[in-house]
């Protein structure tokens, strides 16, 4: 069978759809990357993603939703029993690419797989953010300080990204959304860990009333070398400070992805382009046992084009 990161029609230009990839958050998710590398309103220090090279608050058209629609369309027939959410993300900050509407209305005519979308929720003060998400299943919209002076520091806006306007965006967005809303916060270690910021923090959970506060710490290697982890047990605190709806974020789940995809040099290849896995992201991914992901992993760390890095006492390896 064909693997699913394989798509041979849209050789000699970059996919736009890509996966399945493990989510520690979504379980087995096909992503749609609505934005060019990377593009975003932020650039957070922890981003697993790298350093923003477009920083910008003006939504565009990129004019890929035919792109994407086709495929997914040839993709889907592949991997759609496996997978436990369809997720707009990708390379940036979806919510800037203008044609986010239509792209949510082309999933839903396709699959039945919900549909979820991670956004930093730094424009759902606008209106036409707003209008455009209401046909997803799930929004997973981020905030990791209420702090004015912790903010700019941690994830560096664009200029005039006010966080006040962030703040009543996202309670905005709540009120008006029929769907699920997940609140991450992402903490990072000496940041937005102390009292006086998980307090701040709550005082926003409290008024937003999502379904769920997904706790976040630093997993893969950060944008900068500043950003450190919390530890299991101070991650674990900070969700018993926030409250029944809250839980940390740990490892993998595996959902619904049994089925053996494939075991090529390029399968993994299309997937560590797309952010740095441990050998068991790549296992869940692929459906391949350990045992011979691992060997595969590490030819291409010795042929150069894999660099395998540890970050938290765990190894990731990355395409060069």
């Amino acid at each position: 069978m064909t693997n699913p990161l394989h798509n041979n029609k849209t050789a000699g230009r970059p996919r736009r759809v890509f996966g399945p990839v493990p989510s520690r958050r979504l379980g087995l998710s096909l992503g749609l990357d609505l934005v060019p590398a990377k593009t975003c309103t932020l650039d957070c220090l922890y981003c697993e993603i790298g350093r923003t090279t477009v920083k910008t608050l003006e939504r565009r058209s990129w004019n890929m939703a035919d792109e994407l629609e086709a495929e997914l369309a040839g993709l889907l027939p592949e991997c759609e029993a496996r997978l436990d959410y369809v997720t707009l993300a990708g390379s940036g900050e979806p919510t800037l690419n203008l044609e986010l509407g239509s792209i949510i209305e082309r999933v839903k005519r396709l699959t039945e797989v919900p549909l979820a979308v991670l956004t930093n929720g730094t424009l759902l003060s606008r209106p036409d953010v707003r209008r455009d998400l209401a046909g997803a299943d799930l929004v997973i919209p981020s905030l990791d300080s209420a702090l004015e002076d912790t903010f700019r520091r941690l994830n560096r806006p664009a200029a005039g990204l006010d966080l006040s306007e962030y703040i009543e965006g996202l309670i905005a967005f709540r009120q008006g959304y029929k769907g699920r809303v997940w609140l991450e916060i992402l903490l990072v270690s000496g940041v937005n860990d102390g009292p006086e910021e998980l307090a701040a923090l709550k005082a926003v959970v409290d008024r937003l009333e999502p379904d769920l506060v997904q706790l976040n710490t630093v997993y893969r290697p950060p944008a900068y070398d500043g950003a450190k982890a919390l530890s299991a047990e101070a991650l674990a605190g900070a969700a018993d400070f926030f409250g029944p709806l809250a839980e940390p974020v740990t490892a993998f789940k595996r959902g619904r992805n049994a089925e053996q995809t494939g075991e090529t040099e390029k399968d993994i290849l299309a997937l560590l382009a797309r952010r740095p896995c441990t050998a068991q992201d790549v296992s869940h991914a692929l459906g391949l046992d350990l045992t011979r992901v691992l060997p595969l992993l590490r030819g291409l760390t010795r042929s150069g084009r894999v660099l395998a890095e540890t970050h938290n006492r765990e190894t990731f390896y990355r395409r060069v």
